[in-house]
C-alpha cells in the first residue's frame, strides 16, 4: 500500500484530497499508477522507470499523511499487517484509537478535504 503517491512528484493523493477513483491514471508494466494531475501523468510517461526509481522508497504515514523516506520510518504491526509510520509517537498512538478510520483513509475510502480536493491537480 503506497498511500497513492504520485510517482512523478512524490505527493500523497490522499493528503492533497484527490480521490484515487477519479485521479489521472496510467499503466506501466501491468501496474496502474495514480497521479495528482494530468501534467504529472504526462511527465511520468516520458521516463517511467526514472520516476519509479526516485519514489520507490517513499511511504505515507497513515495518520499525518506525510510523505517520508523509509529510512525515517518506524514499522509497526497491526492485525498481522506491517505498516510504516513517521517517527512521531503521536501518530501511532492516534492510529491505535481508530485504526479502521486511518486504514480506510489511507486506502482512499475515507474522504479528506485536502488543499486540492476542489480542483484538478496541484497546479
Amino acid at each position: 500500500m503506497d498511500g497513492f503517491i504520485c510517482p512523478t512528484c512524490g505527493c500523497s493523493l490522499i493528503r492533497l484530497g484527490i480521490d484515487p477513483k477519479s485521479s489521472p491514471k496510467a499503466e506501466f508494466k501491468g501496474k496502474v499508477y495514480h497521479f495528482c494531475c494530468e501534467e504529472c501523468k504526462e511527465i511520468f510517461l516520458q521516463d517511467p522507470e526514472r520516476f519509479l526509481e526516485e519514489v520507490k522508497d517513499l511511504f505515507v504515514c497513515p495518520v499525518c499523511l506525510g510523505e517520508k523516506h523509509v529510512s525515517v520510518g518506524v514499522e509497526k504491526t497491526w492485525n498481522g499487517m506491517t505498516l510504516t509510520f513517521c517517527r512521531c509517537p503521536h501518530c501511532f498512538s492516534e492510529f491505535t484509537k481508530n485504526p479502521d478510520y486511518y486504514m480506510r483513509r489511507l486506502e482512499g475510502k475515507e474522504p479528506l478535504k485536502g488543499p486540492f480536493s476542489q480542483i484538478s491537480g496541484c497546479h
